[in-house]
């Protein structure tokens, strides 16, 4: 039986609890029904009074990674576009002194390091700041609702790619996480969770029986998907992780690197879930764009395939056999890997050979802690 979103949900009640209200509308391309109508047009359709449209990352309309998006207004229903990525991040007072319900809609993919989680965050704290009610459609956790895996990143490497002691993978809708920052800021707030239905916590993406949701334009399929839990890693370093290819996240590699040697030393792990190959590729845009990447590239072999210990395991190799080439990447004097993974402790354990398991073991007790504190903002 096919999942229903909580946009699907809304439409059946005939958007009953946003009526005769004035609606500004979180969303982006990825804002539709299982039938793939977009929501602003059902919306409209039924009458339903939406003055304004605030966009994420990527904007309303998917542009590529990192590019600050301007306000603008929508071609064809000439309602404004605020940006939440570029100069603002947070909806000021002025933003909202015309709303009177803020809708929350887009696709995440359950990852810590995802910046729509915190579009979401921040607009909630807006909401609870200038009391103003707030509704989310709710939405599956591509990667599902059980699995919990990293460290509770720490408050001091907090940024738009981490924060609010979520763990990599918090196995929680987006209703539920709206639950579980209003939770953990103590917000006090008017908000609505629109459940989704025939939804499932052992549930991937695939097993929803909806076509896959693009969500954003570097995770074109499911699997690149469940590569990026992990190789998302690779960003924080100066080894290409297939950005400017047609398959990132998928293919690992740079001029530098001796496939022969990363491949043989991975293969001594135990991944029975993931295949991988030799492969050369060339950026089109990114790091080493028009140059020859010499590396590797991945297959997930089931839904359960966890890649942050692949990536985990893939840095250490490539920075233990090739030191003299190897470099983690900073971002404002921080360390981009500390950033991405959470912790202070990781980075070394991989420059000094440790491995993934001991790794695992030492996040157990965040992951403990995490468990417990979200038990109640379960939704499923």
């Amino acid at each position: 039986m096919r999942t229903l979103y909580g946009l699907d949900v809304l439409k059946e009640n005939d958007f009953d609890i946003l009526r005769g209200r004035r609606i500004g509308l979180i969303t982006n391309y990825s804002g539709i029904s299982s039938e793939l109508k977009p929501n602003i047009e059902l919306m409209l359709s039924a009458g339903i009074k939406v003055v304004k449209i605030f966009t994420p990352e990527h904007g309303f309309f998917g542009a590529s990674d990192g590019l600050e998006i301007k306000d603008t207004i929508h071609p064809k229903y000439g309602i404004r576009m605020v940006s939440l990525y570029g100069d603002k991040k947070t909806p000021t007072e002025e933003d909202l002194e015309d709303i009177d319900i803020l809708v929350y809609d887009i696709q995440d993919v359950g990852l810590r390091f995802y910046t729509f989680i915190y579009t979401l965050a921040y607009t909630l704290e807006s909401a609870s700041k200038y009391q103003v009610s707030y509704v989310v459609l709710d939405r599956p956790n591509p990667l599902s609702g059980e699995v919990i895996i990293g460290p509770r990143i720490l408050d001091q490497l907090n940024s738009f790619v981490g924060g609010y002691r979520l763990p990599i993978r918090y196995g929680l809708t987006a209703g539920e996480l709206a639950l579980y920052y209003s939770k953990l800021k103590g917000l006090d707030l008017d908000l609505t969770v629109i459940r989704m239905k025939n939804w499932t916590r052992d549930m991937y993406y695939p097993d929803t029986g909806l076509l896959w949701n693009v969500p954003s334009p570097n995770l074109p399929t499911f699997s690149s998907t469940l590569c990026y839990a992990g190789m998302c890693f690779i960003e924080a370093t100066n080894i290409s992780e297939g950005r400017g290819t047609t398959k990132p996240f998928e293919y690992i590699g740079a001029p530098w690197i001796d496939e022969d040697i990363v491949f043989e030393e991975l293969e001594k792990e135990d991944f029975p879930d993931v295949a991988f190959r030799k492969r050369y590729f060339i950026p089109e845009f990114s790091k080493y764009k028009g140059e020859v990447c010499r590396g590797l590239e991945f297959f997930p072999l089931s839904y359960k395939a966890d890649f942050i210990k692949v990536a985990l395991s893939l840095i250490s190799i490539v920075a233990r056999r090739f030191p003299e080439h190897f470099a983690y990447r900073r971002y404002n004097e921080v360390l981009s890997i500390n950033l991405l993974i959470g912790d202070r402790e990781t980075e070394k354990d991989l420059l000094d050979g440790r491995s993934w398991k001991s790794i695992y073991e030492r996040w157990k007790e965040d992951e403990g802690e995490f468990r417990s504190f979200i038990e109640d903002v379960m939704l499923y």
